[in-house]
Parts: C-alpha cells; structure tokens; sequence
C-alpha cells in the first residue's frame, strides 16, 4: 500500500516501484482520485522506470492536509515529491492534476525532465474575481467530519465514486471493493473532494497568472485528449483544441487524440500512456547523446 512521507508541512501516502537506477516518473491523480487510478498504467511502466503514485493531503490514504488545496500548494508537493524520487523527473497528470504539474515545470524547471497530461483540465477563460474557497473549504471538511462520524460516508463516498466512473471509464476499479471502501468510505477523503471542487476555477486562474510571468521549458511533453465521453462535435472540437494549445507550450510537445476513449485513460488505455513516456524518455535520452 506504501507509505506515508513528508511533503513540507503535508504528509501524502506514496507508493513507489521499479528499479531504483530507472529513470523517476511522478504519477498525480485527477479531481478526488486514488493512487489505484494509475494502476494498469504504473504495471506496465514499473519494469523500466522508478514509478511514484502518492495520493494528495486528504485523498486516498493520505492524511487530512495541513494548507486547502491551491496552486501553490500542490506544485510544492509536486516539488518536494520530484527531490526525492532523484531529479529531475517525468510528470504524467491526469485531469486537474495537470495544474500542478505544469506550475511545477514553469516554476522549477529543473526537476522536470519530460511531461504527459492526460485528458487535461484548461480553461479558456479562467478568470476568478470572486474568491470564496479560502471561506468555503472549512464548511467542506466540516461536512466530511459530519459524515465520517455519522458513518454516511460508509455509503455516500464509494456510491460517489461508483456514479463518477460510470461516465468516465469502461472497466471496474483496478482495487477490491473493500478498498475502495476503505478510501471512499473517509470523511476527510469526501470532505476533500469537495475542497477541491471548490479550489478548482481559483486553480486556473492563479495558473493563468502564472504564464504570464514564467516560460514552460522546452521539455519532451505529450497531451493526450480522451474524446468518448465529450458530448457534441462543437464541444469536442473546443476540448481538442485546448489541449493542442498545451501540447504548444513546448517546441518538442506532441498532441494524441483518443477518439473514442474515456476521461479515465490510466484506468483504462494504460498502453497509450506506457508509449507516451517511452516517447517523452527517449527524445530526452536522444538529445543527451546528441550534444
């Protein structure tokens, strides 16, 4: 199951494979997800490479964080995560997680030696002038505490979870029900759900802030867009267009377009993302050798 580290002030559950001498990847789960999102992804890629899945403060099994979920906060972690798997390292996020991992390429571009966003988050206009999760985030956990102590959260999380896979993937969870239980089952991992439900639009703002002022590095990057659950072609025209605008950041960035997969890609097309790093590592590997 792993262990629990020290992340700064924050403690995250991590769980770590591979070969110690195989290049680090940091593996970063979307919106309210689990260290076992990654599981078929982090099987293939466990052979070859130094795998790190963690769980952020409050999620999986991780404890209830220190800070509320913010930009800054969880490119730190990404930070402090990227020292100890041995720099510079390849970033594969999914979802929202891909905010934190491209602050932490622009912020510190020294630990990141390539990148892969899954199905990314990006918001076109990502303006926030009202700014209520700094007020809201304690009414949050207080409503996971609520739950975990009436034992709700028993019931409500893993249904919860249930209801978000039915839309976004077409296999069951990689983990046992009782795991699924154990983690779902958390107030605090509800609570924090909800948190970062709440940080989310302040997220991308602060990261729309954040490009202004720092260059993403010029580093192997591939985006992966999953299309099977975006509904209407105008939206899936809108979606694809945004994630090739990332792939952009890069002079050596590539766009991947899944047609028909769902949002879940590390659960369910975990062969694509195994290529995607091959990919990233080995143009990485061909410059080195090349100067």
């Amino acid at each position: 199951m792993g262990e629990i580290v020290n992340v700064g002030r924050e403690q995250v559950h991590a769980v770590e494979s591979g070969p110690v001498a195989g290049i680090p990847l940091l593996l970063s789960s979307g919106l309210g997800g689990a260290w076992f999102d990654w599981d078929p992804t982090a099987a293939l890629l466990r052979e070859r490479y130094r795998v790190t899945v963690f769980d952020r403060p409050g999620l999986g099994l991780s404890p209830a964080g220190v800070a509320r979920p913010t930009l800054r906060r969880d490119a730190a972690i990404l930070e402090a995560l990227a020292e100890r798997a041995g720099r510079p390292v390849v970033v594969l996020a999914h979802s929202m997680a891909a905010f934190h991992a491209e602050a932490l390429a622009r912020l510190r571009p020294d630990l990141v030696r390539g990148m892969v966003l899954v199905d990314p988050s990006h918001e076109p206009d990502a303006r926030a002038a009202v700014r209520p999760a700094a007020a809201l985030t304690p009414l949050a956990t207080a409503a996971g505490v609520l739950l975990g102590a009436t034992r709700l959260a028993r019931a409500a999380g893993p249904f919860g979870r249930r209801l978000a896979l039915r839309g976004t993937s077409r296999r069951e969870d990689a983990v046992p029900a009782d795991v699924i239980r154990g983690v779902y089952g958390r107030g605090t991992v509800i609570g924090t759900v909800l948190a970062e439900e709440l940080a989310y639009r302040e997220t991308a703002a602060d990261l729309a802030g954040l490009r202004e002022r720092r260059a993403f590095p010029p580093v192997p990057l591939v985006v992966v867009t999953a299309l099977g659950d975006v509904a209407g072609p105008g939206r899936k025209r809108e979606w694809s267009r945004g994630h090739a605008r990332l792939a952009a950041m890069s002079p050596r960035g590539r766009h991947v377009v899944l047609r028909d997969a769902l949002h879940m890609v590390p659960l369910d097309r975990p062969g694509v993302l195994a290529d995607a790093v091959a990919e990233v590592c080995g143009a990485e590997l061909a410059e080195r050798e090349g100067a």
